[in-house]
């Protein structure tokens, strides 16, 4: 990856929907040779997607709760079991295996209390292997970010 490169990706990660022409402008290239590139970096697997980021307040989600999760067991078996129930589950946004304390903190979106009370009731005590799950309720996002450093 050379300097060309990580100004397209600083480009794409600002605003996806930007123009061949505007990228290769900041880039230095043509719209072709920006063309190529990006195709190129899609190959290498550096870019993997694009979408628009979502207001989730705006989609109904008055709530977003971290759930710190602790397992009975740090089998490969237990943790396999676990992390498969978790994608089977559409209200949990983002799940993550962690170090320290607790083996995964989950994201999840509920609609109201009510809501989440159902999450918790009829999707989390239901995934396999937990022995605690601790939730903790977001105020708000100070910084939320969905991109990542280039270096």
């Amino acid at each position: 990856m050379d300097d060309i490169d990580r100004r397209i990706l600083r480009c794409l990660q600002d605003d996806c929907r930007m123009g061949l022409t505007e990228i290769g402008e900041r880039a230095g290239l043509s719209p072709s040779a920006c063309h190529r590139r990006i195709r190129q970096l899609e190959q290498a697997g550096m870019i993997t997607g694009y979408g628009a980021r979502l207001d989730p307040r705006e989609l109904g989600y008055a709530m977003e709760m971290f759930i710190e999760v602790t397992l009975t067991s740090q089998s490969v078996e237990a943790l396999g079991r676990f992390e498969q129930a978790v994608t089977a589950v559409p209200e949990i946004i983002e799940c993550h295996l962690m170090a320290g304390g607790t083996d995964y903190l989950i994201r999840v979106l509920a609609r109201s209390v009510a809501d989440f009370e159902r999450i918790h009731r009829e999707r989390l005590a239901k995934l396999p292997f937990i022995s605690r799950m601790e939730s903790r309720l977001a105020l708000r996002s100070v910084r939320q970010w969905t991109g990542y450093p280039i270096p």
